[in-house]
């Protein structure tokens, strides 16, 4: 059930080397220009001269593109870790992740014995419209032979997505009638879903995860929110692990929905100390309800904005291990040649008054991001009392609860990292294709089987032993917990039957987050 996470060199220099962006027209030239003894810059003048000298006497042919390219990154690096350079060949996708659509034909799909196979197709996109099914095995796309290549994850989306081209032309192997069929359809708009997964867990209690926070995943979670409070739910799990985040208004939203108007929500303060308040609304629509927050060390960002705001309001419970601590506000801002920067332009704060950025120097992001290999080492992910805390940075909500800033958000209940929980992802070598392969072979079968059929019918025991005879050559680790090893082989399968839904449903017993929510249910129950 794993979950996809910037003080001072000197703005000048750095507005000065994004401005150097620009100079590629100073660079076509026939013959060295003279130089003005007259500039509004100093500085921009420096850069552009500096390149010059480079591209017209440097013994030695290079690449100035990359040499900027590669200047910059090190100038924002030395900002802080977050403020960074997005080159032109990266932005497209980082853009689409968050702006939570790209164009494309809508399908999930891997590469299985070298041929491109659908897992499943999105619901309402250009693939499903088509008639297009999982198990599919995609041949060509366009004029591109995609089968028996040892093409990348990207690769293959760049096939798929087609450039410019509006038209797709697919020729596909359907296994189950063993057939060749050609597909002819336009390429459509292909949401990145933020919300893959609601439902309720018993008669009461309902799960939300959220995986980032892009454009899109106010209305998807707003969307599950109301469905589940129709379905009867009293209290909800809102699922941040792993959420490394994103829009800082989209966090603002959610969490909107459990606060009382008028409650603080965060506040932001830049370098002129100009601050920015965001509050709570009327529209809340779970602002009586229980709620359970769960968040671990890659819980970042806007993740961190939520469950911020909800602690310091005394709105639900925290749950989990301490979060990533970034309480930077990036801003991103063009280049003018298809790049851009996320330059860091405030920083963000608690309704408190904590700011949970961990510290960070302004030697290189390494260490920085090593920080969760230390937080190992040092026993944190275990044990709540390794968890270092500043009693200088110590606040008290208006209910006078402790909490801490400095970095990161400290959960009200630890749970420890589980430490067998990735054993199969990890270590049963090929299941996940073994599982696919399995569903493949009998899909004729499963197509109508609802998911309370498949809840209680399922052979684990007997899709176990098959595994076993067949990997028992490849397995890199004993076999010491069989039940697990059913419990993800059966959750792998209903995921191929019923998407993501159907692996959280079938694997939630074998998680501590949930398992310590019934807990802690029961005792209020009780």
């Amino acid at each position: 059930m794993s979950k996809e996470p910037a003080h001072h060199i000197g703005v000048y220099l750095g507005i000065a080397a994004a401005i150097g962006i620009f100079i590629g027209s100073f660079l076509n030239f026939t013959k060295r220009p003279s130089f003005s003894l007259f500039s509004a810059n100093a500085k921009e003048e420096k850069i552009k001269r500096l390149i010059q000298y480079i591209e017209y006497d440097y013994v030695d042919n290079v690449n100035t593109d990359s040499i900027l390219d590669n200047t910059i990154h090190h100038l924002l690096e030395n900002l802080d870790p977050h403020s960074v350079y997005i080159p032109q060949s990266e932005l497209q996708a980082i853009q689409e992740n968050m702006q939570g659509s790209f164009k494309g034909i809508g399908i999930h799909f891997r590469m299985i014995h070298d041929t491109l196979t659908v897992l499943d197709v999105i619901k309402e996109g250009p693939s499903d419209k088509a008639g297009i099914l999982a198990g599919d095995r995609i041949l060509i796309s366009d004029k591109d032979t995609l089968f028996g290549k040892n093409y990348t994850s990207k690769d293959i989306l760049g096939f798929l997505k087609g450039g410019d081209r509006d038209e797709a032309h697919l020729i596909i192997y359907r296994k189950q009638t063993d057939s060749i069929l050609n597909f002819n359809f336009k390429r459509g708009s292909v949401n990145i879903t933020s919300v893959p997964v609601y439902y309720m867990i018993n008669d009461s209690l309902g799960y939300i995860d959220i995986q980032r926070f892009a454009k899109n995943s106010y209305d998807e979670f707003h969307t599950a929110l109301t469905d589940l409070l129709q379905e009867g739910m009293q209290s909800l799990i809102l699922d941040l692990r792993g959420n490394t985040g994103g829009y800082m208004d989209v966090a603002e939203a959610v969490a909107d929905e459990f606060l009382e108007k008028g409650k603080l929500i965060v506040f932001t303060k830049d370098r002129r100390n100009r601050i920015v308040k965001s509050f709570a609304t009327a529209k809340g629509d779970f602002e009586k309800g229980k709620l359970y927050v769960f968040i671990d060390e890659e819980s970042a960002s806007a993740s961190e904005i939520v469950a911020g705001a909800l602690q310091d309001n005394d709105k639900g419970i925290i749950i989990g291990r301490r979060s990533f601590g970034k309480g930077l506000v990036q801003q991103e801002m063009a280049l003018g040649d298809g790049s851009a920067v996320r330059l860091t332009t405030a920083r963000y704060y608690t309704p408190t008054g904590r700011s949970i950025q961990k510290p960070y120097d302004h030697k290189g992001s390494k260490n920085y991001y090593h920080d969760i290999e230390r937080r190992t080492s040092n026993g944190e992910l275990l044990f709540k009392d390794s968890i270092h805390v500043a009693d200088s940075l110590r606040f008290t909500t208006p209910k006078g609860k402790i909490v801490y800033g400095g970095g990161g958000i400290i959960p009200d209940v630890f749970v420890p990292l589980d430490t067998t929980r990735y054993f199969p992802k990890y270590h049963l070598i090929g299941i996940t294709d073994f599982v696919f392969t399995y569903i493949d072979k009998n899909r004729k079968k499963y197509s109508k089987i609802s998911w309370q059929e498949f809840n209680k019918q399922f052979d684990t025991k007997a899709i176990l032993k098959s595994y076993l005879k067949k990997a028992q050559n490849v397995i890199s680790t004993p076999i010491s917990h069989p039940e697990r090893i059913e419990t993800y082989l059966k959750a792998l399968a209903a995921r191929e039957l019923f998407g993501e839904k159907g692996f959280y449903r079938v694997y939630e017993k074998e998680d501590k987050y949930i398992r310590k929510v019934l807990e802690l249910e029961k005792t209020h129950t009780d």
